[in-house]
């Protein structure tokens, strides 16, 4: 299951509306296929596993990271399939709560005969099906608010400069990030002073994110859809009314970059489930431009609390990841 979970984490960013899900079947001890969710959402993980396993499948036990579809969309149910290849056992980390599914994948392996258990790695493969899960359950996607900052909390000097706050390492590391994310979000004031790409670079050829810009007046006019640019949707606040259509439209994970504006707005809807930081040993004052704008807060517990779930260097910048309790 560990090894399904790690092959479950290619899929991030790259196979919304779907859950990104991994697949590992072993017989006598041995591996013998193993797949993850496709760009774009197909084929499933579990068929992907079942095509390299071939013959070698009966009998075998398959470790999946979410329960085995049993809908019909634009492929057969992932549970027939397991059936259909004989596999003898199936083990699975958490029951999807898709309305289509939702222990039905998992009942009908056991009508055919399969022995089934669920719940192994099930904390684990709930933090990677964070996106999907929040889609599902709350109507949205999840949320990642990234913030590059001096150690004293500044997104730039009171003239404006913030380029560059952290170094290269960092800023390689933020394409990384967009990259396991469906979407990159920021606000229309952003989109007017810099004009971003929002997009992944210096990573090859990949899946481009879409392009989310939250505004009720005018932007700039934003590079058009292409292979180096996902498609660009412009949305109007309020922001829970925005992320709702993020949902109806597939979106699971949304790395928002926006300026300090926007990061207040999300943090004081309570709409912000994950918070990234790159923290550079520099320090600007007082009379800096602050990573988010005001909460109106009047008291300690009022504060929106995050639980630290990750940190370490990056050349010579500290990151950190933490997420809502």
């Amino acid at each position: 299951m560990d090894h399904a979970l790690v092959l479950a984490r290619r899929g991030l960013g790259n196979v919304w509306p779907n859950p990104a899900v991994g697949c590992v079947i072993v017989r006598d001890g041995r591996v013998v296929g193993r797949g993850w969710t496709m760009p774009g959402g197909r084929p499933h993980a579990e068929r992907m596993a079942l095509d390299q396993a071939g013959p070698a499948a009966r009998g075998a036990t398959a470790f999946v990271t979410l329960e085995p579809c049993a809908h019909h969309g634009r492929t057969p149910p992932c549970a027939q399939g397991l059936i259909d290849a004989g596999i003898s056992r199936v083990v699975s980390a958490m029951t999807d709560p898709d309305a289509r599914v939702a222990g039905r994948g998992h009942a009908m392996l056991r009508a055919a005969g399969v022995a089934v258990t669920e719940g192994l790695r099930a904390t684990r493969a709930a933090a990677l099906q964070r996106g999907f899960l929040t889609r599902v359950t709350q109507g949205r996607p999840m949320v990642t608010l990234k913030l590059a900052t001096s150690f004293d909390g500044r997104i730039a000097t009171a003239a404006g400069e913030s380029r560059w706050i952290t170094g290269p390492a960092a800023r390689r590391h933020v394409h990384l990030l967009r990259l396991t994310h469906d979407a990159v979000m920021v606000g229309a004031g952003t989109a007017r002073a810099d004009r971003p790409a929002l997009n992944v670079r210096g990573l090859g050829s990949v899946r481009q994110p879409a392009r989310v810009v939250i505004a009720n007046g005018d932007i700039p006019a934003l590079p058009p859809e292409d292979a180096d640019h996902g498609p660009l949707w412009i949305l109007p606040g309020p922001l829970p009314e925005a992320l709702a259509e993020l949902g109806r439209r597939g979106l699971t994970r949304v790395f928002c970059e926006g300026g300090g504006q926007l990061a207040a707005a999300l943090l004081s809807a309570g709409l912000v489930d994950e918070l990234v930081g790159h923290t550079a040993g520099l320090a600007l004052g007082a009379d800096g431009r602050a990573s988010v704008g005001p909460l109106h807060l009047t008291a300690l517990a009022d504060a929106p609390r995050f639980a630290l779930a990750e940190t370490r260097p990056i050349a010579g910048d500290l990151f950190h990841r933490w997420v809502r309790l």
